[in-house]
């Protein structure tokens, strides 16, 4: 069944293969938890006694409750689907409940830090230079996923337009406007790179090969240990950077949500935050009542 549910979310619901390697992961650790604790080798037969009792193994484990609402949420979807296609006829997982969790505000990098990296860092002079600074104005300048920057194709600019076409979550295509300057940097690395080399993918490795998530992660981390302290240095930072630093200069909520590709405004609200922290700061400091 869980193989079902796998082949179901891959092509019918057509879920990013990160996302389904981690439905795939839960699944796995849930059979191998009902097998050697109540000797049950199919996921079909367990109740909701059952589910529990590996939900409270997880927190005894040391799961943070995020990770653990995670896994609820697999879950759920997958007795949904047994029940709708009536591999079974009750869902054990409907009473489940997602714990409490700390909403932690998006941590992003300061627009003085982002500055000094793209204006004052020196990248060398050739491809891998380009390159690296090509993925860094890429992620800051949209706002684009790692799996969506790796998967974007050099047909995929529009250098009449400005525009990229990105392929996000749920295959959703949407459009983002890009600056000129981004627009002289692809082009300058596209003159960089071999005739020979991969033209299907806008942005290669040094092999030729398709970008994978730890070489954008290694680039990224690189180049922010530069100019900042922040603990977090990931491709997703800069995600949340350029939907603050947008929000901080008075862009539409709405029009923040449309860029970053969420289906839910709920989801870019949690930027406001950031923005109102900065407000109240500035309130504290200036006002002579505070």
């Amino acid at each position: 069944m869980i193989e079902t549910f796998i082949k179901y979310l891959e092509y019918e619901k057509r879920y990013s293969p990160h996302t389904i390697k981690a439905y795939k992961k839960d699944l796995d650790q849930l059979r191998e938890f009902l097998e050697s604790t109540f000797e049950i080798k199919n996921t079909v037969d367990v109740n909701h006694t059952q589910l529990r009792s590996w939900i409270v193994e997880l927190l005894t484990l040391g799961q943070s409750p995020k990770s653990v609402n995670r896994k609820v949420a697999t879950l759920k979807s997958y007795y949904k689907f047994l029940v709708v296609r009536e591999y079974t006829e009750g869902n054990p997982a409907s009473r489940l409940k997602p714990l409490k969790t700390d909403k932690a505000l998006p941590v992003f990098i300061r627009e003085s830090e982002i500055n000094q990296l793209l204006d004052q860092v020196v990248f060398t002079n050739d491809l891998a230079g380009s390159r690296d600074r090509v993925i860094l104005e890429l992620l800051y300048s949209t706002g684009i996923r790692l799996s969506e920057l790796i998967g974007l194709k050099t047909s995929d600019v529009s250098f009449y337009q400005n525009t990229i076409k990105v392929l996000g979550k749920r295959n959703k295509e949407r459009v983002i406007p890009i600056n000129d300057f981004l627009v002289k940097l692809i082009k300058r690395y596209l003159n960089f790179r071999n005739n020979e080399a991969n033209q299907l993918f806008l942005i290669i490795t040094d092999n030729e090969s398709q970008l994978y998530p730890m070489f954008v992660y290694r680039t990224v981390k690189k180049y922010l240990e530069i100019v900042t302290t922040q603990s977090k240095k990931s491709p997703h930072v800069l995600r949340h950077t350029f939907a603050t630093h947008l929000l901080n200069k008075g862009a539409d909520l709405n029009a923040v949500k449309d860029l970053l590709g969420h289906t839910s405004l709920a989801a870019t609200q949690v930027y406001t935050h950031n923005s109102m922290e900065k407000l109240k700061s500035a309130f504290d400091q200036a006002h002579p009542k505070a």
